[in-house]
């Protein structure tokens, strides 16, 4: 990575360094996504099980892996300021955050699993296939988290081709596991949707040998010699880190975790087949985001390198590039959207009623995913700055005090019905990008008059 002088330049830049990061997201995405669809060939309750165990995981490993996410701005502002020799130590004491981290999901796990599953309404084979998928999953927790580490790591040095190659690599052994695990093939026994934890974890670890086996095999990695010494664990270190990693954990868990509430909400108050609409438009909406999150962590990753090499100007640039192209992006899916929303809705059913109910979420969807891109595109800017504790009661507030009720308020009581839920997405994300904007003039103002460096 370098620092670009030109507007050419740094498009060019931010576009190499987006574009794989995309397609890693998207491959995680996938892994989830083949866990499911292969349970599902199972039987019903193996894809129900399944399901229920990812619903109850993601948010808790999104928001696990946001903490972890403080490696990216850390080695992005030590780069750009030249200071490499600390990126080392910064690395080994990550990883020890992860592990220690991972250990406390899993005893936490162990404690509440059993009673959190038995407090949801779930037939025996349903409740038995979702406890025992996120027992297996439970084998891969410190690896993930542990691997996590090496790709914010490579993100930051501007390598993001090497997570992409890393996922690609897994996607086939994951497919392959969950083969042989989920169908009983090569003398293991068939285990339905509870192979399909045993795979994930068993492509976790695969996940982790390769990004170290990267780290002794790329020339820009091994200057680094992360492995031919060990830093000692450091409380300061761990606290820095955490500094930084928990209001971001906390902030993604919050959004996260509302479309899941938004869901269980729905499944509340409205038919099955209003249900099943809400989860088409979701489905196609989280995809459509990958790109709006990729740009997000890009922003991270050059803002935090720009502003760490005292390139304050480049660093704004940085941020009305991705805003500007993530909303671009938007726009013209917001056209798509516009024009083939039905055809969209039955590559998914090929119910003709159903899909219809869809499109009309998707309509909806589209003014969430505006204010989307421009609250994700900007709280990626903050986190380059490092400054995350402000948009962490800033996400709170609107995601959770405003976004929900309101949301809640116009379904019950309006004639919005199941879209008044959405409407209140829409409200919590706008609140949301306004939040981050005025937070943003006030870093910004403070970067320009030397109240903030990346030293802070």
């Amino acid at each position: 990575m370098h620092h670009a002088d030109t507007w050419k330049e740094r498009l060019r830049l931010f576009l190499k360094i987006i574009w794989p990061i995309m397609i890693t997201q998207l491959g995680m995405y996938a892994l989830n996504l083949s866990d499911t669809i292969m349970s599902g060939r199972v039987s019903e309750d193996d894809l129900a099980g399944v399901a229920i165990g990812s619903s109850l995981w993601l948010p808790i490993m999104a928001g696990i892996n946001g903490i972890l996410m403080a490696v990216s701005p850390i080695v992005a502002q030590l780069m750009g300021g030249d200071r490499k020799e600390k990126i080392t130590g910064a690395i080994h004491q990550s990883l020890y955050v992860s592990v220690a981290i991972a250990i406390i999901v899993a005893a936490a796990g162990a404690a509440l699993l059993k009673p959190v599953i038995g407090w949801m309404e779930l037939g025996e084979q349903v409740r038995h296939v979702a406890t025992y998928y996120l027992i297996a999953l439970a084998a891969g927790i410190i690896p993930m988290f542990a691997a996590n580490v090496f790709r914010y790591f490579f993100d930051a040095l501007g390598l993001t081709r090497i997570s992409m190659i890393i996922i690609l690599i897994a996607i086939p052994f994951n497919v392959a596991l969950n083969y042989i695990f989920i169908f009983g093939k090569l003398g293991v026994p068939e285990l339905g949707g509870i192979g399909a934890g045993y795979a994930t974890a068993a492509t976790y670890w695969i996940i982790l040998f390769v990004s170290i086996g990267m780290v002794f095999r790329v020339q820009a990695l091994r200057g680094f010699r992360l492995f031919a010494s060990w830093a000692r664990p450091s409380l300061r270190a761990w606290r820095d880190i955490l500094g930084i990693g928990i209001p971001i954990g906390f902030s993604i868990f919050f959004e996260v975790s509302i479309f899941a509430f938004v869901t269980l909400l729905m499944g509340k108050m409205f038919s099955t087949m209003t249900v099943a609409a809400h989860q088409i438009a979701l489905s196609f909406s989280t995809l459509i985001f990958m790109v709006p999150l990729s740009i997000s962590m890009g922003l991270t990753i050059l803002v935090g390198y720009s502003f760490g090499g005292g390139r304050l100007k480049a660093a704004r640039k940085y941020s009305l590039l991705g805003i500007g192209l993530g909303v671009l992006y938007m726009m013209l899916c917001a056209m798509v959207l516009l024009l083939f929303r039905e055809q969209i809705a039955l590559l998914y059913n090929g119910d003709e009623e159903l899909a219809v109910l869809a499109a009309e979420f998707m309509v909806v969807s589209i003014f969430y995913q505006l204010s989307d891109v421009l609250q994700s595109s900007m709280l990626g800017i903050l986190r380059g700055y490092k400054d995350v504790r402000i948009p962490f009661f800033i996400a709170l507030t609107a995601y959770w005090i405003i976004g929900i009720p309101s949301g809640y308020l116009l379904a019950e009581y309006s004639e919005f019905g199941p879209y008044g839920l959405w409407i209140g997405i829409i409200i919590g994300l706008t609140a949301a990008a306004i939040g981050f904007f005025v937070r943003l003039r006030i870093v910004q103002d403070k970067v320009n008059r030397g109240l903030l460096t990346a030293g802070d």
